[in-house]
């Protein structure tokens, strides 16, 4: 099958040139760099964001807009918020309040400068799952967020033997009690097939042999310590090579494997481009070649994805489906909002996604998975709630207030505001008229209309 030149939203990737879907996107007559391009950024590598950040972004390059989304050019900005995350982490450690740590994280993505670096913290927290209902503290669930943000954009390799020595992970996979004399196998197995490699790419052997290497791995003061007199000294073999003998090694050789890059950049590919389809590897070499050619570094994969072809040509628009947390999140980025947020993410548990309570070391399936007619109506509830709840404020005031100051003065209007900033894909008349048609123009609410607005099947893809 020849492969196109051109990309639009219903091509098949199937056939679409691999080199030409992972070229820098350059704006033209046919593809203008417009809000709809911006907003789709600002939704993707982000949580979104209003109107009117929307508009000051179009005076910035696709590239130059992804930068500032990882660091802000007013550098006060950012020490500022850093210096208040942390005194207020300080508090909820003393606490230890677990439902407090959510909040902590939710006021990070709802106010950092660098909404990039929350939203992969976030995909990590995924890839590398581990869930407080076992490790059951918050100080060592904390700290491995901070590792993981720490980590975030930069070289796997680091990231991978940080996260191998993390507390946290020590002992939601049980590599705290890794003995020479009973090795246990849960974090090397987890290492090669959910972590590194894919499934398919290691042997039981492997395994075996792996789990030796990380002997003697444990806490203490929750701290990782190396005991020695727990650890296996022999060498092991593992992935064809003879000659390893630490934990330390043996994770340097996996992250060389020819399956390592494949795998995590699949994973990216879905985490911010689309759910389905499956692409084969050929489709997806580009990005592995850019991976592999900057050591490994995340942030350049992240960047050639984000100033791609293929996504700003507007290809992956409604092709993921929102999970809770973006859901909530890009609502309150789109209206300037704030609500409690120990109720949210209370919330966001009950809809499947607590954050540092994923479903177990798989992490969240995502996709379809978010979507039944359960989820469905507790989604539409949600918004309700948020819509209604005394907590939540708009722009610092009332809802009636910021739409006042926005120049929304009627439910359509409002409407056509989130359909520019929060739908993935514009509204059309018709869904347009039935939000409207359930408003009562003499005595409408602000509130009615984000309750509508929230039943909408649409609003839960991005």
């Amino acid at each position: 099958m020849s492969a196109d030149k051109t990309i639009s939203r219903g091509t098949k990737w199937q056939r679409i040139d691999p080199a030409l879907a992972w070229e820098t996107w350059s704006a033209s007559a046919e593809e203008p760099w417009d809000s709809s391009r911006v907003a789709l950024v600002l939704r993707r590598a982000g949580f979104g964001g209003p109107r009117k950040q929307i508009d000051a972004s179009l005076n910035l390059a696709p590239e130059e807009l992804v930068s500032r989304l990882l660091l802000p050019t007013n550098s006060n900005i950012y020490q500022e918020f850093e210096d208040e995350s942390q005194t207020l982490s300080k508090s909820i450690l003393a606490s230890g309040s677990m439902p407090k740590l959510v909040a902590w994280w939710l006021h990070r993505m709802l106010k950092s400068p660098t909404p990039l670096v929350e939203k992969i913290t976030l995909f990590w927290h995924g890839h590398f799952a581990t869930g407080a209902d076992k490790v059951q503290d918050v100080e060592l669930m904390w700290l491995q967020n901070q590792t993981l943000r720490n980590h975030a954009l930069g070289h796997f390799r680091d990231m991978v033997q940080s996260i191998s020595k993390d507390p946290a992970m020590l002992i939601y996979l049980d590599s705290a009690s890794n003995r020479k004399a009973h090795p246990n196998e849960n974090y090397a197995r987890e290492l090669m097939e959910l972590f590194c490699l894919g499934e398919g790419n290691y042997t039981e052997k492997d395994v075996q042999e792996l789990a030796r290497c990380f002997t003697g791995w444990e806490i203490r003061r929750k701290q990782f310590r190396f005991n020695s007199y727990q650890h296996d000294p022999d060498r092991k073999t593992i992935l064809g090579n003879t000659d390893i003998e630490t934990g330390e090694q043996a994770i340097d050789h996996i992250v060389t494997q020819d399956s390592m890059p494949r795998f995590i950049v699949k994973k990216l590919f879905h985490f911010f481009v689309c759910d389905e389809p499956e692409p084969d590897n050929d489709f997806l070499q580009p990005l592995v070649d850019e991976f592999v050619s900057s050591n490994h570094s995340v942030k350049h994969v992240i960047m050639r994805i984000l100033t791609s072809r293929l996504f700003l040509s507007g290809w992956c628009i409604g092709k993921k489906v929102r999970s809770p947390l973006e859901l909530a999140m890009e609502l309150l980025h789109s209206m300037e909002a704030t609500t409690n947020l120990e109720q949210l993410g209370e919330r966001l548990r009950m809809l499947g996604q607590g954050l540092f309570f994923p479903p177990n070391v798989k992490g969240w399936e995502g996709g379809r998975a978010w979507i039944n007619s359960s989820t469905l109506i507790g989604r539409a509830n949600l918004i309700y709630d948020m819509a209604r709840n005394e907590n939540t404020k708009f722009g610092a005031s009332s809802l009636p207030q910021w739409c006042e100051r926005n120049n929304l003065r009627t439910p359509a209007s409002l409407v056509d505001y989130l359909g520019a900033t929060l739908f993935g894909q514009p509204l059309d008349e018709l869904q347009r008229s039935q939000i409207l048609s359930k408003v009562n123009s003499d005595s409408y609410s602000w509130h009615r209309v984000l309750e509508i607005v929230g039943t909408i099947p649409a609003l839960h893809l991005s």
